[in-house]
């Protein structure tokens, strides 16, 4: 597609193994409400339209690229294009977030689902707007796609908006085993095929979310999460070699699965990304020595005094050493953080 040559490599480097001039640093959500342009841009589009307009999406992507010396852009979008796809309605509603009209109510409902799907069709805006993002990032910082996992996606669609405790999903894995099974490789089939898009349409690096393992303990999460995150992985770099496409680093992030660590080293990720609430040297001590690790800074540690922030940064740095390893939060930035922070956050990792 004839891309502009990548001026900055930290990031792809540090995730293959190779040493890196500083460690690479970006944020997860760090396209979004934190941003005054973001809000002024939302105050004029619904959010589903920014994410399927691919213009919008490119020039959100951009964004905290412009504002920060960040090493890698991710593309805006969001985990739920794919129950759309699917044909599950999804809107975002004030003071509720995410809602789903119509969940999965019972294992009947599964065959409601728009099964199979051709992402091509379906999802194409996203790929669109990885295309144009990428030539419009000039080779600045790489760009990073990403998906929901399984599981994750499974809660959205079956709780129908945000729950505490997950039990209606949950319910299911007990009650419905079988079915779950069956949800569940549905919706591995078509994450595979989503990333492998997005790699071809130009993403240089991926990150699958599965930000909802923290609900379960290790046994369902053995079963009902770590085979379908090793499939992704091993699929999608099949189909990449299958259509003579170049692989790409992956990056998996299993928020609250502190028990499943080694496991999570082994599931043919280059980079396992963990959560504020896990010691950096003890996940070290865990994992295989040939993963890089990502991570970890609690969010809300943003909203320290300058100070404060710089210092405990600093010691995160010194926690994970300075090889393999790419700075990040432990999870999604917060819509009411200061930007100026975030830059201190920045900097104060690309000081060491």
């Amino acid at each position: 597609m004839n891309f502009e040559p990548l001026k900055n490599t930290r990031i792809i480097d540090t995730a293959l193994g190779k040493e890196v001039d500083k460690i690479p640093v970006w944020i997860m959500r760090q396209a979004g409400r934190y941003l005054p342009e973001f809000r002024e841009l939302r105050s004029r589009f619904d959010f589903f339209t920014m994410c399927q307009t691919p213009q919008l999406a490119m020039e959100v992507t951009l964004m905290p690229i412009k504002r920060f010396d960040l090493d890698a852009a991710i593309i805006f979008s969001d985990i739920l294009v794919i129950p759309q796809a699917l044909g599950m309605d999804v809107e975002l509603v004030s003071g509720r977030g995410m809602v789903f009209p119509q969940p999965l109510k019972s294992p009947m409902d599964i065959d409601k689902l728009l099964y199979p799907v051709d992402v091509k069709e379906k999802l194409n805006y996203v790929f669109e707007a990885i295309t144009l993002t990428r030539h419009n990032l000039k080779g600045e910082v790489p760009l990073l796609g990403f998906s929901g996992a399984p599981w994750t996606l499974m809660c959205f669609m079956v709780e129908g908006e945000t729950s505490s405790t997950k039990s209606k999903a949950k319910a299911w894995l007990y009650k419905y085993p079988e079915e779950s099974k069956k949800l569940l490789d549905l919706l591995t089939d078509v994450i595979i095929d989503y990333l492998v898009g997005q790699i071809e349409a130009g993403a240089q690096m991926i990150q699958v979310f599965e930000t909802l393992a923290e609900y379960l303990n290790k046994s369902l999460f053995d079963v009902y999460c770590y085979n379908y995150i090793k499939k992704i992985s091993k699929c999608v770099r099949t189909k990449l070699k299958e259509k003579n496409i170049p692989e790409v680093p992956m990056v998996i992030f299993a928020k609250g699965a502190h028990y499943a660590l080694k496991e999570l080293s082994e599931a043919g990720y280059e980079v396992v990304s963990i959560d504020w609430t896990i010691n950096p040297e003890e996940a070290r001590k865990l994992m295989n020595s040939n993963i890089t690790v990502q991570g970890n800074l609690d969010p809300c540690a943003l909203y320290a005094s300058s100070d404060t922030l710089r210092e405990i940064t600093k010691n995160m740095v010194q926690n994970f050493g300075k090889t393999r390893y790419i700075a990040n939060l432990g999870h999604g930035i917060y819509p009411d953080m200061n930007p100026d922070n975030v830059k201190i956050f920045i900097d104060t990792v690309h000081s060491f």
